[in-house]
């Protein structure tokens, strides 16, 4: 019985298709989502890692609500909380590019934001919001934490009236959060 661990290499696409607990690298071969034991379906040509516990992984075109834990350069790193809008508990982390927007500050740390899934690469979930529907859905004012309110294409503090951009979902202000940790 070997155990793998996520991220392992499990086979190539060309011998099994993946199914639970596993995904497509997007470079042929099948990793392990999970810490389990390999499940070959010699019949179907699939294969699985069962397991104690499950971690849900978003797949390609998922919508991702999570909070923004980090900014580097061009990129912001996400905690994802919800996908398709169904909370999950296996705390993983994406990275979305900022490359080419052009707004001075897309997302800080703290903004809970939405994301759309755009693929895996190095075992790294790599997700965007270019589309207009994406962006963050909740700031607040990063020079005093007062509560904003939109104004054009920014927010505008209604404590000390400070302009700041953001990149903006379509549902920023309209959703009822659950409270994220």
């Amino acid at each position: 019985m070997n155990i793998v661990c996520p991220g392992d290499k499990l086979s190539c696409i060309e011998e099994y298709e993946h199914n639970d607990n596993t995904f497509d690298d997007e470079n042929g071969m099948i990793r392990s989502t999970a810490i389990g034991t390999i499940n070959i379906n010699k019949k179907e040509h699939t294969l699985e890692v069962r397991s104690a516990s499950n971690i849900d992984l978003p797949k390609m075109d998922d919508t991702i609500i999570g909070v923004v834990v980090s900014m580097i350069s061009s990129m912001i790193i996400v905690s994802i909380e919800y996908v398709n809008n169904k909370h999950i508990s296996s705390k993983i982390e994406c990275v979305c590019s900022t490359r080419g927007m052009h707004k001075k500050t897309i997302a800080i740390v703290d903004d809970i934001v939405e994301l759309k899934t755009i693929g895996y690469k190095n075992g790294t979930i790599h997700t965007s919001m270019n589309d207009h529907e994406m962006g963050v859905l909740f700031t607040k004012c990063k020079k005093c934490g007062g509560e904003v309110i939109t104004i054009r294409d920014g927010i505008k503090c209604i404590n000390c009236t400070w302009l700041d951009e953001r990149k903006l979902s379509r549902n920023f202000g309209n959703m009822n959060f659950i409270k994220l940790n």
